[in-house]
Formats: structure tokens, C-alpha cells, sequence
């Protein structure tokens, strides 16, 4: 069990990245400061900055790529329809042609078209598949861009348009090997204690054998590598610094990938879903060895996102004081993770925060590092309100104090605050956590004998 104070909280894990997302919820409860503004939205286009396809051999035609293209916009508030994409690619002349797909009407010349997208969502997905390929006779390192623009129904104005010349995709000629990882889905229930064979293989789409690769893996504290290969190191978790704990993996295999084929590792990838294992992650990337550039790096790292059937118990502990008027009092609230799971956010936000309404009668004078002064909807301005960051990961048996310093404006007997524990964005329970009872307390100044 571990116990940590604020300062050291604030230097060791108050800021930092870490290794991708583990989404929770979406935005919800907030800190208001002024009236909300008024009310936006903008159209995006998601589209590849740059695509790679493989130079067409002598005498044959080039493999196609696929580009995946979408709307999307930023307000949920609005609800954006008849989504209309136009791509351009008649700055691939000479160097790349395409297929349309059927949600796309093209010009007569066939150089742009308009792809109909339907409803536009606020979270980026696919809704135009473009193929595109080597134009025979390019040569390796010609050039061109596709461009594009789009507009949809709805957001305040009625109409949304896409900032111009803003989304463009070069598209270059190459040749060399393209390493690819395939998508493994995402696991949800899974039993703490049990093990899971990562879905780990290697496609060659480029035009020349990869002579061998290299392997680098993340796996998060809730997960244990078990399979070990004579061509890695393993170092970690390290649970002592300011990231998000993970085990890190470095491998090197001389195994040749030749064009079209598909290889696996030696023996079966295993990992352990530990007992403290909630919200976990699995990331993993290639590269080809011997110093070749791989044509496409896009598909080239993956993760895996593993869920496990698992508890975290959050608690907080208030605190008494007692003092006459004028006098200054210290009270420390405490927050513990009783476990048996850890939790993270990897965004470098805290997964949990803490709200201290102070006793009637007194005021702060001395606020710990990780707390600020705050006010949200509904407060009695007559209150005094703290919202108090925890860590970026919580591990089981996590103790962190909350040292306030209160002077006694006023004595009011039983004087009475509440600590409450909830999650940083959205709502007021943890989904994990199997006791809500224990996420409040209360700060008592002067308590009755």
C-alpha cells in the first residue's frame, strides 16, 4: 500500500502524455466561469496527408490502395445532414488514376467528383472508399495531390462549409517493402487472471521483400507479457514516474517477408490479464529491418484495447477541527483506492476528482498544490468550493492527503463540509467502483461533543 502527498503527486503525476487513449466518457460536469458563448460548429474532412502506392512493374498494372476519406463536425449540439464531399484528383495526372466508389458521382472527365456522405457524425468514420493506384509509366518518386472540400446541412447557419484549401492528400510513386499489422478487436468482460493470445501478423503489400523487422510493444500495468522471445529485451512496469506504467518491449527478427506473403511471430503472443487489471491497453508497431523505408506507415502500429471484469473501490475520509473565531485550523480530507483494480485516463488528466465544500463560518487560507478555487452551477456563493485533481493512474492501495488550512470566520457549531470523489468527466459515479457510499464525506469544524 503506498501513500503520497500533494507536492509529490503534482511532480509525479499531475502532467504528462502517455501511450494513446483509454476513452472513458465523454465531457460532461465542468468548471464555470462566464455565461456560455455563442454557440459554433465547423465541418472537418479526415483524410490521409500523404499516400504512398507502389510503382506498376514493367509490362503489368500497379496493386490499388485504398483511401479512407470522411466528414465530420465539432457541436453536437446541431445535427448536421446530406453530407457532400468533392474530391479533386486532377492533380494525379500522369502520375495515379482511381476508382470511384458508387457513393460518388464523378465529372464528365472524371477528375472530381461528389461523394455523398448522408448523416455527419461528431466522431470521424469512413463513409468514401477511393482506390488509387500507380498510373504505368510513373516513375518512382512522382507526385501528385488529391484536394478537397465539402459542405452539409445544419450547424447555426443552416450550412456548413469546410475551411478552403485546407485538406489535400500527396500522393507519391514508390517502391520498397509496406509492412502491415491487421486490426485485432477490442475485448470488453474479460475474467482478471486469464490469459489472451494477441492476434499478431505481418503483411508484405509492397513491391520488395522486407529482409527481416523490428518490433516494439506496450503493455499496461493491468497486463504481463508471459511469452518471451530470445530476440527481445523487456524492461518495466516502472510505476515510479510520471507516466503511465507500462512494460516495454524492443524485438528484432531476421525473418524475410517477401511481397504478398504473411508471416507471425515464432510461437503465439500471450499476455496476462492481472488481478488489478480494469481499463487496459495493448499497443505494438513494425518496422521493416536493414535500414528499408516502409511505403505506408499507416498500418504499421495497432492497438488493442482490453477491458477487464474488475472493481475499483475509490474512498474518501473527512476530517474534524475545532477552534475559536479568528483562529486558523488545519483539516486533511484523504482519498484511497481500496482496489483491487488500478484506474487510468493515459490523456495525462486525472480518471477522478474531488470536490471540498468548505464548512459554513470559515475560508481557505492555504490550499494544497492540486486544488483550485471553483465554481460550478448551483454553488451558494456563501460556500467556499475547491476542486482537487488526483493522479494520472491510481494504483490499489493509493493514499493521497488533502491538507487544508481553514480560518474560523465565524464559529458555527457542527459546522459541516462535504468531500465528494467523482469522475473528471461525466457524471457522478464511477462505473467501476462496486461501493458509491464511500465516494463523500464531510469536514466538521467545532463538532459537538
Amino acid at each position: 500500500m503506498s501513500s503520497v502527498s500533494v507536492g509529490r503527486l503534482l511532480r509525479h503525476g499531475a502532467c504528462a502524455g502517455a501511450v494513446g487513449a483509454l476513452v472513458v466518457a465523454g465531457l460532461g460536469r465542468g468548471v464555470a466561469f462566464a455565461d456560455d458563448p455563442a454557440q459554433s460548429d465547423q465541418l472537418w474532412i479526415q483524410v490521409p496527408y500523404e499516400q504512398t502506392v507502389v510503382v506498376a512493374p514493367d509490362g503489368g498494372a500497379a496493386p490499388y490502395r485504398s483511401l479512407a476519406l470522411g466528414l465530420y463536425h465539432s457541436n453536437d449540439n446541431f445535427t448536421v445532414t446530406d453530407g457532400r464531399l468533392t474530391v479533386d484528383v486532377s492533380g494525379l495526372t500522369g502520375v495515379a488514376e482511381v476508382v470511384w466508389p458508387d457513393n460518388c458521382t464523378p465529372n464528365g472527365t472524371g477528375t472530381v467528383a461528389v461523394c455523398d456522405t448522408g448523416d455527419v457524425p461528431t466522431e470521424y468514420t469512413a463513409q468514401v472508399q477511393l482506390k488509387v493506384r500507380a498510373t504505368a509509366g510513373a516513375a518512382v518518386g512522382a507526385q501528385g495531390a488529391i484536394e478537397y472540400s465539402a459542405e452539409a446541412t445544419g450547424g447555426p447557419d443552416g450550412t456548413l462549409v469546410s475551411a478552403a484549401n485546407s485538406f489535400k492528400t500527396l500522393v507519391t510513386v514508390g517502391s520498397g517493402p509496406d509492412l502491415g499489422l491487421g486490426a485485432p478487436r477490442d475485448v470488453t468482460g474479460v475474467a482478471p487472471g486469464s490469459r489472451l493470445t494477441v492476434p499478431f501478423s505481418v503483411t508484405n503489400t509492397g513491391n520488395e521483400t522486407a529482409h527481416g523487422f523490428s518490433v516494439q510493444m506496450w503493455a499496461t500495468y493491468g497486463l504481463d507479457v508471459v511469452t518471451r522471445y530470445p530476440q527481445c529485451t523487456y524492461t518495466g512496469p516502472d510505476d515510479s514516474g510520471p507516466y503511465l506504467p507500462v512494460t516495454y518491449v524492443t524485438c528484432s527478427f531476421d525473418t524475410a517477408v517477401a511481397p504478398g506473403a504473411t508471416v507471425r511471430l515464432p510461437k503465439p503472443l500471450r499476455l496476462a490479464v492481472t488481478h488489478h487489471a480494469l481499463y487496459d491497453r495493448f499497443d505494438y508497431a513494425i518496422e521493416p529491418d536493414g535500414g528499408a523505408t516502409d511505403l505506408d506507415e499507416s498500418d504499421n502500429s495497432r492497438s488493442w484495447r482490453i477491458d477487464a471484469d474488475n472493481t475499483a473501490d475509490f474512498a474518501v475520509r473527512g476530517a474534524e477541527a475545532s477552534g475559536a473565531a479568528g483562529d486558523t485550523v488545519t483539516t486533511a480530507f484523504r482519498f484511497v483506492n481500496h482496489g483491487p483494480a488500478w484506474a487510468a485516463y493515459s490523456s495525462g488528466e486525472p480518471i477522478a476528482v474531488i470536490d471540498f465544500y468548505l464548512p459554513e463560518g470559515t475560508t481557505a487560507t492555504d490550499v494544497p498544490d492540486a486544488c483550485f478555487s471553483a465554481w460550478t452551477s448551483g454553488d451558494d456563493p456563501a460556500i467556499g468550493h475547491y476542486i482537487c485533481g488526483l493522479p494520472m493512474w491510481i494504483e490499489p492501495g493509493l493514499k493521497v492527503r488533502f491538507p487544508f488550512r481553514l480560518h474560523i470566520d465565524r464559529v458555527v457549531p457542527d459546522a459541516t463540509g462535504h468531500v465528494i470523489a467523482r469522475p473528471r468527466y461525466g457524471g457522478t459515479s464511477f462505473p467501476f467502483d462496486p461501493n458509491s457510499r464511500n465516494n463523500s464525506a464531510e469536514v466538521i469544524v467545532n463538532p459537538s461533543a
